[in-house]
């Protein structure tokens, strides 16, 4: 039997996309979870094993990692703050070593190696620091801003209302959850000529405006863009964010990716909004 990719967060947004993308490819999955729970059960009765191991252990993470073929990991500063998401990629990395996994792709965050100075992808920047020093293989992606994120606020997107603490006709490349698992799937499937690089990753990249107006045709009704102002956000993390993308903006390479990577079928924002209907 051919041996597991283990995915880190596989019943999560970006950990179920590669799981995904992988079944789909006829690749065999181990979740790697937090804890038993029904969507670890739904990934079990789709032909995934399942693992559970705290990602903050590097002994049963090593355990959780043993024998698999390659390895799909990510932390988050979003429920402890950016020093604990350190300490996971560093346990993570540990864990990784001492299962001595043949290639590990690492979802980090685009531009984490510009000097942003923006807290978690400082936090991301050191866990990659780690990993390139670990003498694994290794690739790291880059993830734009995702548009799911965009349905946390769906309900005031329905009520006629796009809100995005941003200038109204300013460029914004964001990623399809589906397209990022798709990628690390091609890495994982065939890691050879993706050996420690790191590859910033986005599907498109249209403007507050013209979401909008994606929006307002998914919907059938008007959905009137509302820009706002980075400094109006109270997260310090996500205020610097936000600052970051009003006066420079990621800088993936939408076309070479388009070009490079066609087997991926990159969703535009107009295609990933038709689907949330």
């Amino acid at each position: 039997m051919s041996r597991p990719y283990s995915i880190v967060g596989a019943t999560g947004g970006q950990g179920g996309a590669v799981v995904d993308a992988l079944l789909l490819r006829d690749m065999p999955v181990r979740a790697v979870v937090r804890r038993e729970s029904a969507g670890a059960e739904r990934l079990r009765a789709r032909g995934a094993e399942i693992v559970v191991a705290d990602i903050t252990d590097r002994t049963s993470t090593a355990k959780a990692f043993a024998d698999s073929e390659g390895a799909f990991v990510m932390t988050t500063p979003f429920e402890d703050g950016t020093a604990a998401e350190a300490a996971q990629g560093a346990a993570l990395v540990d864990a990784l070593t001492t299962a001595q996994v043949p290639h590990v792709v690492f979802s980090s965050v685009a531009d984490a190696d510009k000097n942003t100075g923006i807290p978690h992808f400082e936090s991301k920047l050191e866990t990659e620091n780690l990993l390139r020093a670990s003498g694994l293989s290794f690739t790291i992606v880059g993830p734009t801003y995702f548009y799911d994120n965009l349905l946390g606020g769906l309900d005031r997107i329905k009520s006629g209302h796009l809100d995005v603490p941003l200038p109204l006709d300013t460029p914004l490349q964001q990623l399809s959850r589906r397209d990022l698992g798709r990628f690390v799937a091609l890495v994982l499937a065939d890691p050879t000529n993706f050996g420690s690089r790191r590859i910033d990753l986005a599907s498109d990249a249209p403007t507050l405006r013209q979401m909008a107006a994606s929006l307002s045709d998914v919907f059938h009704r008007p959905v009137q863009p509302v820009p706002g102002r980075a400094e109006s956000i109270s997260s310090p993390d996500m205020q610097a964010m936000f600052q970051f993308l009003t006066d420079t903006g990621y800088d993936a390479d939408i076309s070479s990716l388009r070009e490079n990577y066609p087997e991926v079928e990159w969703q535009t924002f107009a295609q990933w909004s038709a689907g949330i209907s």
